[in-house]
């Protein structure tokens, strides 16, 4: 019988790929995203389905991508890291622009107003502007973040389970974090 090995992973190489992703985000990364979401839209999904169903479709979208990433192992992990932290971050801000609107009624808001809620949700010190540091301290929690489910997503199938309901947990806890803030 044959052994079974396993492709070395450079840790390093990971490493500086997490730092790199984390400079992009925190320099105009988070505002393309934001400038992508249709806010309109989610006026619309929040007035149809109500805030609860809309944010658990928003929680369903994310989980969708943990398990697509977590499926194949290392292999699908590779490529879909990447692509599930931003359909991560885009549910995210989905759910705080959904709380929003339904707390105040108004749907449409500026990047810097939106993104102060989406700082003291993740309970990063939110102060008067809007700062590359405090981009930088959102971006470092959302890493840290899909970071801790990593390695539990090369193992195929089990990761599929484990990344998604991962996925899932964080955008039900994200918006019970922002219902709760002021």
């Amino acid at each position: 019988m044959r052994a079974i090995t396993l492709p070395k992973i450079n840790l390093k190489k990971i490493k500086s790929g997490f730092k790199d992703g984390f400079n992009h985000l925190s320099k105009g990364g988070f505002q393309k995203i934001f400038n992508q979401i249709d806010q309109l839209g989610i006026k619309k999904g929040v007035d149809q389905m109500g805030l609860d169903k809309f944010i658990n479709q928003c929680a369903l979208l994310a989980a969708g991508s943990g398990v697509i990433t977590g499926a194949g192992g290392i292999s699908t992990m590779l490529v879909g890291i990447p692509l599930d932290m931003i359909n991560l971050i885009t549910q995210q801000f989905r759910v705080t622009l959904a709380v929003s609107y339904f707390k105040t009624g108004s749907y449409e808001l500026k990047f810097e107003d939106f993104f102060k809620i989406v700082a003291s949700s993740l309970k990063v010190d939110a102060g008067m502007t809007v700062t590359k540091t405090m981009m930088e301290e959102v971006a470092e929690k959302l890493m840290i973040n899909i970071g801790s489910k990593t390695a539990e997503r090369l193992i195929p199938i089990i990761g599929a389970v484990i990344g998604g309901t991962a996925n899932y947990l964080f955008i039900k806890r994200v918006a019970a974090s922002v219902k709760s803030t002021k």
